[in-house]
């Protein structure tokens, strides 16, 4: 194979992420389930022994980005996971659909199964295990629709409509379609019988989805689509698919983590509900210092003065930084500089810091919000990442791969539980 050089490989599942934190919360649910896996950031442009891998997943930072640059970036990340001669393919978006009018998820898609030269796949975003469940067509967050959720607020993408049937039309072609959950109720061959039936009139089909029972009955309907999309959620049912087909064992491959030391700073752009619940739990046994995008752009606050902080402070214990605000105050930094200005201004501020950090010898970064994780990888490089055990479900203590010893965590705004930051510091020693 001219892109993967000298190894000869032969991956079941090859897998695209629209983010890095979703793609490290993809890898550790393969994790679990028996398959070696294997994170890439980005696409790969050197060799890459997979000689010993069952998938792998591909970060890409497409979310947020132009349709049509998030679409030539998945291409490209399929035509690389294409040559390593992939059983399946899977698109990974965030369990709460975030996406925008105008996509990413609806035009992604439309492109991936035009290029596998297929005509049908399913949505499942569904994670119950983190209280994202799918009935009648309409995604909730624990007990609250999705509309009525904090994703409302999100700040780049918020989510205003929970019928995934309407969000994923209006962004995509084709029909979009319902596997209520009636029939899912009825097991495997039912779902599998309903699928086909759709897939007569429709390109997509949204499942319902209210248990993890209910994700391993979905996958066993799935075995023979070419590509399937959703959250981590629906990957815990495939590798018994591969299994079934003779074509691996499953095993407990959860990865040796070096034992690093060092100090460990903990990084928060995420303005979800649960993630602002972390930062308050944090700060009462911690220093931390805020970043305010409306201070960066006005010069009253830059890196060397969070640089002098950290100096200061260094020795006293972890320490936090924090862009992480109310959904009110966050709409007045918005005002004042525009969504995309806000953002970046932030972005580049934790890019910039976490780079200044790695020189100055921090070894173990724990990252809360995809934007957030998305800068912190870009300032690190690294070429893959080794996934360990999970702090939570979807967020595991990662690896830097090639480098000295370096441990990460890259948690979607609203996973974990209140003391999702300790316990990560706790881990990580």
């Amino acid at each position: 194979m001219p892109i993967n050089g000298e190894f000869i490989v032969s991956v079941l599942l090859g897998c695209i992420a629209d983010d890095f934190t979703g793609a490290t919360d993809l890898a550790s649910f393969l994790v679990q389930s028996g398959m070696r896996t294997v994170q890439l950031i980005g696409v790969p442009t050197e060799p890459v022994d997979l000689s010993d891998t069952d998938a792998v997943v591909i970060a890409l930072k497409s979310r947020t980005l132009p349709s049509e640059v998030a679409v030539a970036q998945s291409i490209e990340a399929l035509e690389w996971l294409k040559s390593l001669n992939c059983e399946q393919y899977y698109f990974k978006y965030c369990s709460t659909f975030d996406s925008t009018e105008k996509g990413n998820i609806g035009p992604v898609t439309d492109a991936l199964l035009d290029n596998l030269k297929e005509s049908f796949t399913i949505l499942c975003p569904s994670l119950p295990v983190n209280g994202r469940t799918v009935y009648k067509g309409n995604l909730f967050v624990n007990d609250e629709l999705l509309s009525e959720s904090g994703m409302r607020n999100h700040p780049l993408t918020p989510m205003t409509d929970s019928n995934l049937m309407r969000v994923m039309a209006a962004q995509s072609s084709g029909k979009v379609g319902l596997v209520p959950f009636d029939i899912v109720s009825q097991g495997a061959d039912r779902v599998k019988r309903a699928l086909s039936k759709l897939a007569h009139e429709h390109r997509y089909a949204v499942v319902d989805t209210l248990s993890n029972n209910d994700l391993h009955v979905i996958g066993e309907a799935c075995a023979d689509l070419m590509l399937l999309t959703g959250g981590s959620g629906l990957s815990v049912g495939l590798a018994k698919n591969f299994v079934d087909k003779g074509l691996f064992e499953i095993r407990n491959n959860s990865a040796e983590l070096s034992k690093v030391k060092g100090e460990a700073v903990v990084l928060s752009g995420s303005c979800s509900v649960m993630t602002q619940k972390q930062v308050a739990r944090f700060k009462e046994s911690f220093l931390s210092m805020k970043i305010s995008p409306l201070d960066l752009k006005s010069g009253k606050s830059s890196l060397a003065d969070a640089l002098t902080w950290f100096e200061k402070n260094r020795n006293v214990g972890a320490l936090m930084f924090y862009a992480t605000d109310t959904p009110e105050n966050i709409r007045f930094v918005q005002e004042q500089l525009g969504v995309e200005q806000a953002s970046e201004l932030v972005e580049n501020f934790m890019a910039d810091l976490v780079s200044a950090l790695d020189k100055k010898g921090v070894t173990k970064f724990i990252v809360a919000g995809g934007e957030t994780s998305g800068a912190v990888v870009k300032a690190l490089n690294p070429s893959m990442l080794k996934i360990g055990a999970s702090i939570a479900p979807g967020v595991p203590i990662t690896e830097i791969v090639g480098y000295s010893p370096k441990l990460i965590a890259l948690k979607s705004g609203n996973f974990g539980d209140e003391l999702f930051f300790e316990n990560a510091l706790e881990m990580m020693q």
